[in-house]
């Protein structure tokens, strides 16, 4: 397949006059965003090729059921994640006149008390926010309930969670949605995960395993975590959509890359010279150690999930989309 890869024609639904006119609509929505950040031609080529298709294809799936569109994004840390639930936001509202909400499952992440009591009476590595069981799930199931609901009397409060400060904000600077929406979207580095078999649990992946946790106590707990309420969390999507990322070395340059990004925006902001471990930045060492929380369960995704996605699009070395695998075809709807 080309690098622009194109939408399998057998599941493109839209006629060529209904796709011209969604990608002129979204290039209109992302015209000033495409000037200031100078991004060249091939990201509008791409709307046409892949993005509006695939927001086509959303739709239908839409389409075939009663209610809103529950829609999970699943990547790896530094796959993208955001940047294609802006893309499906901007497309099905400009280009298909949808209402569409998101978040992340980053939002609902545990305060970071309750992450250090989780430290104290667990294990020391629940501290570090990331891994199932560091994730506030019934928060993140009733705002999905809410959402679907669309009472337009009683607003859903979506949580805001601050990384530079690893906690959540205060309920006063919670996003709000009044309404019906027609899609949510719900994106995370680990949305749709199955639980291992407890015999894989028992061979350490990485040295944070060995090391910090040679018992297997952790990895356990979070297994558990994954098992339970997780499941009941993810069984609320509709269509899962894969980011899959080449391999774990991958994750680990991208994430880097994101960090220095992160650093660079927030000197900018703060009009500082700061260094950067004051604004909380990590460094190399740091984030092979970050990563290292994650890498058992990626590896697993990577393995598993992009045969299991109803989507999944797939990245190469250079971060572009290179492949796209439809495991769940919808019945085109023009």
């Amino acid at each position: 397949m080309s690098l622009l890869s194109p939408w399998p024609a057998e599941q493109l639904c839209l006629t060529h006059k209904e796709r011209k006119e969604a990608v002129t609509a979204v290039e209109l929505a992302f015209a000033s965003a495409l000037a200031s950040l100078k991004v060249d031609i091939g990201l509008k080529e791409m709307f046409e090729s892949l993005y509006v298709p695939l927001g086509a294809w959303l739709l239908c799936r839409k389409r075939q059921q009663s209610g809103p569109l529950v829609i999970g994004i699943n990547g790896a840390q530094g796959a993208g994640k955001s940047t294609l639930f802006n893309l499906i936001e901007v497309i099905l509202s400009e280009g298909f006149g949808q209402k569409v909400v998101g978040f992340s499952l980053d939002d609902i992440y545990k305060t970071r008390h309750e992450r250090e009591r989780l430290a104290e009476i667990v294990h020391p590595l629940l501290r570090t926010r990331g891994v199932p069981g560091t994730h506030d799930v019934q928060l993140g199931i009733d705002i999905i309930k809410s959402l679907k609901a669309g009472d337009p009397n009683r607003p859903t409060k979506i949580p805001v969670f601050d990384k530079s400060i690893d906690d959540r904000c205060p309920t006063s600077v919670w996003q709000e949605w009044v309404g019906p929406a027609d899609v949510i979207v719900f994106e995370g580095w680990c949305v749709g995960a199955l639980p291992e078999s407890n015999e894989t649990l028992n061979v350490p992946v990485n040295t944070l395993e060995r090391v910090e946790d040679a018992n297997g106590d952790w990895r356990r707990y979070v297994n558990r975590q994954l098992e339970e309420k997780y499941q009941e969390l993810f069984s609320m999507i509709d269509s899962l959509v894969m980011l899959k990322v080449p391999n774990m070395e991958a994750v680990y340059s991208w994430r880097s890359l994101q960090e220095k990004k992160l650093a660079e925006r927030m000197k900018y902001i703060f009009d500082t010279q700061q260094p950067a471990d004051h604004l909380r930045i990590m460094n190399e060492d740091e984030i092979v150690h970050f990563i290292q929380h994650y890498e058992r369960l990626t590896r697993v995704m990577l393995e598993e999930m992009p045969d299991r996605a109803d989507v999944t699009l797939f990245l190469n070395e250079n971060h572009k989309i290179s492949d796209v695998q439809i495991n769940r075809p919808v019945s085109l709807c023009r």
